[in-house]
């Protein structure tokens, strides 16, 4: 077995005060060597933890002690070697942000559809389906069918579907059904955000895939599944296909961006640096810190040491 667990978890629950959570956690992790990036908000808690596989379950069991929180179960992968260099605990307006800290996706979030269910629900015409991930990700895998909203963030999620309704609603006519709604992402967390907020702008009809991407890829078979290309996933992994077997793609260190292997070919790819993305953004100066940085972590993962901004961070944004 690899030397590490790594943990992704989130839960919509109300936080009352966050900020008094905050110093226990990042204690609790740091006493047993965990690290990676925790975000606490009213609305809840979201993010991904590596160490031990002791280690995980200790931090685990202070989190299932958090309100609504006792039936956590993250999604695990694991790693050879320690993918993150410090531990964050953070407070957030929101966990995952959209720019609307009032919704209540714990109460109000969309109806859940399983992964076997999935294929029938979007397979039907009459249902819009409606991929809730970044421009980046969408590129190098997707649902048939799926609407991409070539979003930069997903705080750009809201305008963007207003516009689209507008237009939609426009197409269909008068008379039209109720708009049906079927949306997913990578493990869950936007899809819960998204559906409470199509549900607060009137759309009653809304699914979303439980588990998101991940399960769906774990649980279906390849021969029956629609899901075409990879999934960029937000770790060391980077992509991942049927049987969350490794994909193809590489991140660019420079823009935490995924890389096919045709652009790892392109002499805009400096591996550590910057990729056909993001090459012509950066200025010399820049590239010389990515190159120094990426020089200093391969040498200290050589060595089986720590690299040396390995650090405890707590903070508030």
């Amino acid at each position: 077995m690899q030397a590490f667990r790594v943990a992704a978890l989130y839960r919509f629950t109300q936080l009352p005060d966050p900020a008094a959570l905050q110093g226990p956690l990042a204690k609790a992790c740091c006493a047993v060597g965990v690290r990676g990036t925790l975000l606490l908000a009213r609305e809840g808690i979201n993010g991904t933890i590596a160490g031990t596989d002791a280690a995980i379950e200790t931090v685990l069991a202070h989190i299932r002690a958090l309100p609504g929180c006792a039936d956590l179960q993250p999604k695990t992968a694991w790693s050879d070697h320690m993918p993150f260099h410090r531990m964050k605990v953070r407070v957030k307006k929101e966990i995952v942000t959209l720019g609307l800290p009032d919704l209540d996706p714990a109460a109000n979030a969309g109806t859940y559809v399983e992964p076997a269910d999935w294929n029938a629900l979007i397979a039907d015409p009459d249902v819009v389906v409606i991929d809730t991930r970044n421009d980046y990700e969408v590129a190098i895998g997707a649902f048939e069918r799926a609407v991409d909203p070539k979003t930069s963030s997903f705080s750009a999620f809201p305008d963007w579907f207003r516009d689209y309704r507008a237009g939609l609603e426009q197409a269909r006519g008068p008379g039209a059904p109720p708009l049906k709604v079927a949306m997913y992402c990578t493990g869950g967390i936007r899809c819960e955000k998204s559906t409470a907020f199509l549900k607060s702008e009137g759309v009653q009809d809304v699914f979303h895939l439980k588990g998101g991407i991940l399960d769906y890829l774990e649980q279906v078979a390849e021969p029956e599944s629609r899901w075409r290309g990879e999934c960029f996933v937000f770790d060391e992994r980077v992509a991942v296909g049927h049987g969350l077997s490794p994909g193809t793609h590489g991140l660019c260190r420079g823009c935490r961006r995924p890389v096919s292997p045709a652009e790892m070919t392109s002499p805009l790819y400096v591996e550590g640096v910057a990729c056909p993305a993001c090459h012509d953004q950066r200025d010399e100066s820049s590239k010389a810190r990515y190159a120094e940085r990426h020089r200093q972590v391969a040498r200290a993962r050589q060595l089986g040491i720590a690299h040396v901004g390995a650090k405890h961070e707590t903070g508030e944004d």
